[in-house]
């Protein structure tokens, strides 16, 4: 397998839409003595605060959000479509009751001290710039919070500096 190369976001080349929506991502936190992962499909990248940035939404109720709020650093990682299976483990179980790593047979890496999926063949390593947590309040359209957020589980929306992009 080819290894990473750091690389320029104006060199990224990906559709986000693709990407983030349809072929979906793992986003890790942690440390080399403990990290987690979990997958995303809500998500994106630009500018903003005169950074480029990506941001992400993870829902109170998940394990991998203990980690992200309590680092100052998180990695976004886009494996190929063969790993799949892998991101609907990671997206489905909880690292509270299984090593998720192990069970859906990734590697968790490090670069910077910031932990990532070694499977994958894109990884933003980012700087957690701001921690936003959405409510009711926050919709204009009453009906978003009816169809995603029934049970009560909000998201926060996590917005982090990309400071290295690696490819492979």
């Amino acid at each position: 397998m080819h290894t990473f190369q750091p690389i320029t976001v104006e060199q990224l080349d990906v559709n986000p839409f693709v990407k983030i929506g349809k072929d979906w991502a793992l986003v890790t936190a942690g440390s080399a003595e403990k990290c987690n992962t979990m997958t995303v499909s809500w998500g994106g990248v630009g500018v903003l605060w005169g950074k480029n940035v990506a941001f992400i939404f993870i829902r109170e109720s998940r394990y991998t959000k203990e980690f992200v709020d309590g680092g100052d650093f998180f990695s976004i990682s886009f494996p190929s479509k063969d790993y799949r299976e892998a991101l609907n483990i990671c997206g489905s179980k909880s690292g509270r009751d299984i090593d998720k790593f192990k069970e859906a047979g990734l590697t968790p890496a490090f670069r910077h001290g910031i932990p990532y999926v070694d499977e994958a063949n894109i990884v933003l390593l980012c700087s957690k710039m701001a921690a936003v947590p959405v409510d009711e309040s926050s919709f204009t359209d009453k009906n978003i919070m009816k169809k995603w957020y029934g049970d009560g589980d909000m998201h926060t929306m996590y917005v982090g500096e990309i400071i290295e992009v690696m490819a492979r």
